[in-house]
């Protein structure tokens, strides 16, 4: 806990992917709701998608926070708007591509969520 994915489209201009993991993890931890070691990211390019029915080039940016459950929704909605300020920071506009970037925070069950951390 708590668990970033951030799924992006190919047709978006290369970013340097460790950074904004690295980013996102930076301000997740500076919030103070979780230990630094306890936040987890990855990326996933997503190749084949759909955005509308319209021809116009279209990519999004989406990131999938899921976190345990029984923080107040001003912290979500803080969290989403650390999460979201970052992923504008490494997504600029791009002339001639309509760019959507969103987040979704998800409650993991608090009482059915099992971790171990093996090795040191």
């Amino acid at each position: 806990m708590p668990n970033l994915t951030l799924e992006y489209t190919r047709n978006l201009p290369a970013v340097d992917l460790s950074a904004v993991l690295a980013d996102c993890n930076r301000t997740l931890a500076e919030s103070g709701q979780f230990s630094e070691l306890d936040i987890k990211s990855r990326a996933l390019r997503v190749d084949d998608f759909a955005i509308g029915t319209a021809p116009e080039a279209r990519a999004f940016v989406f990131a999938t926070f899921s976190l345990l459950s029984g923080r107040a929704p001003e912290v979500k909605r803080d969290l989403s708007q650390r999460l979201l300020t970052v992923l504008k920071a490494h997504f600029p506009p791009v002339p001639g591509l309509v760019i959507q970037i969103a987040v979704e925070l998800q409650d993991m069950d608090r009482d059915s969520f099992l971790k171990i951390i093996a090795g040191a």
